[in-house]
């Protein structure tokens, strides 16, 4: 079965995986090129590139024999209404929880522990003794929303710091919370991390509402999808000094200069990073290989999305 890779880079890894496997040929393609040849036509699987995911979807309508869409990212949300539904459409779930977990987790204590006010305080010269506020996580009471692959290993990681969490997701299950039980879940817990998928139910579902009936000094931690969170309504909890927030994802994004979340003092923003350290690729093309594996052999992959 013909499979499309990108010939970039940061593919090179997946090229060699998917290299390995006897059923497979690998073709690669250029995802920033508007047509394909006639040999690249004839694939019938298709994996986007990690980076600039969105810039292959203009080539599926010259892939009639394609089956499988493979994404290495573990969100759906940029192709979802995009590949047919007689195509199988798979995530890469599973290779991203160990490192935007640590990502949470440095997070979380970045902001607890207060290493940006100390960063600054070391930049002046200044010995600030007993001149900042930190805090520990230990008997932290904390809320993942999203109890997929990361928000799980988000979980057991706190847990080895003594703090308890709660997690929701998008149906109840024993020891998950359902979405409608959030309005009574949110007090008493002092952070909120949001590894939830982006989709029309959690589409701003961390709007003004919400973030209200979160505690005074709450830090919120989104490792999901920026368009999650209602921006204008958090910059205004921020401003007040009311909440905290540690952001990989935004909504705009990538933030551009001037945005007002720049400048709130409790808020510590990343560039949409927190998978990236070595051998993130590599995981995500081990799972890939394994999704493909299962589609090939005539099964359903684990990742596919239900449409």
């Amino acid at each position: 079965m013909k499979v499309l890779v990108s010939h970039e880079v940061d593919d090179q890894v997946g090229r060699e995986i998917l290299g390995a496997e006897s059923a497979l040929e690998v073709l690669t393609y250029d995802p920033n090129n508007s047509q394909l040849s006639n040999t690249q036509r004839s694939a019938e699987l298709l994996i986007p590139p990690y980076r600039g995911s969105h810039r292959p979807i203009p080539l599926l309508q010259q892939l009639p024999k394609l089956r499988m869409v493979q994404l290495l990212s573990a969100g759906v949300d940029e192709w979802f209404e995009h590949v047919p539904r007689e195509v199988t459409l798979a995530s890469a779930r599973g290779a991203h929880a160990g490192p935007v977990s640590e990502w949470v987790l440095s997070a979380i204590l970045t902001q607890l522990r207060q290493w940006p006010a100390l960063v600054r305080f070391q930049d002046s010269e200044t010995w600030a003794h007993r001149r900042f506020a930190a805090d520990t996580l230990a008997g932290k009471q904390v809320l993942i929303l999203g109890a997929g692959s990361i928000g799980m290993a988000v979980a057991r990681k706190l847990a080895a710091f003594d703090a308890m969490s709660t997690l929701v997701a998008s149906v109840a299950r024993e020891g998950v919370y359902a979405p409608d039980a959030l309005p009574d879940l949110l007090p008493g817990h002092q952070v909120v991390v949001v590894t939830a998928p982006l989709n029309e139910a959690t589409r701003k579902l961390v709007d003004a509402d919400f973030l209200s009936a979160m505690d005074d000094g709450a830090l919120l931690v989104n490792a999901g999808r920026g368009q999650i969170v209602d921006t204008a309504a958090l910059v205004s909890e921020l401003q007040s000094g009311r909440l905290r927030a540690a952001l990989d994802v935004t909504d705009p994004e990538p933030l551009p200069p001037g945005h007002p979340l720049w400048k709130c003092a409790g808020a510590i923003v990343s560039p949409h990073s927190a998978r990236t350290v070595p051998g993130t690729n590599r995981l995500c093309y081990m799972v890939a290989a394994e999704q493909i594996g299962v589609f090939v052999a005539g099964g359903v992959p684990s990742n596919a999305v239900l449409r």
